[in-house]
């Protein structure tokens, strides 16, 4: 099923219409991981020095409450120890499981580059509240606080080639790479599912 620009804007009146919108996942058949560090159609969304010897990798549904919990929970630790001491750089890439969260993601690259991250911060942070129920008017609330008027807000949503773009970092991570459950991390091209900030740390200490 192709999700369109309609879905994203449209689709949202009750939790029953996103959940008859499904982002379509397709299975992988054999990993290949040749090109995992070349940037996608929207970039790298990146934190840390780009020099730092540890990649982390973090694929991410903005609905998904695992990701919710290690982003608020167990990010902060490993942004202390190991990106801010220029131990570890962090990529954050798209995997949507529903248009609800693309629709978070959308708004996100829309905000821009400085406002990435934050944007993402606040996304969690409110998750309970935008994604179920009145999605629209509950990401309009959030996006105003990163600037957004209600034209920049609808036009958006109503960008395909961003929706198109999302998407394509989303199956190309689950038929090259394997993903299909959030979060997937890559640590220098190793997989792993999700984990404490504890089990993570411990990986990054024996690669520095």
């Amino acid at each position: 099923m192709k999700l369109t620009r309609r879905d994203t804007l449209g689709a949202f009146g009750s939790a029953a219409a996103i959940a008859a919108l499904p982002v379509g996942v397709a299975p992988a058949f054999a990993e290949d991981l040749s090109d995992l560090m070349e940037p996608g159609p929207l970039g790298e969304h990146i934190k840390g020095d780009v020099n730092a010897p540890v990649t982390i990798i973090k694929y991410a549904s903005m609905t998904c409450p695992h990701c919710r919990t290690w982003h608020l929970n167990h990010f902060p630790e490993i942004d202390e120890k190991y990106i801010e001491t220029g131990k570890a750089k962090f990529y954050m890439r798209e995997f949507p499981f529903d248009p609800a969260a693309a629709a978070a993601f959308m708004l996100a690259e829309c905000a821009g580059e400085e406002k990435y991250f934050a944007m993402i911060d606040v996304l969690y942070q409110k998750q309970a509240t935008w994604k179920s129920g009145k999605v629209v008017d509950e990401l309009y609330k959030i996006a105003q606080l990163a600037g957004f008027t209600q034209e920049s807000f609808q036009d958006c949503l109503k960008n395909q080639k961003l929706l198109d773009n999302v998407l394509s970092i989303q199956k190309k991570a689950a038929d090259q790479y394997g993903v299909n459950s959030t979060p997937t991390f890559f640590i220098n091209e190793t997989k792993y599912g999700n984990m404490s900030a504890k089990d993570m740390g411990e990986i990054i200490d024996a690669l520095v």
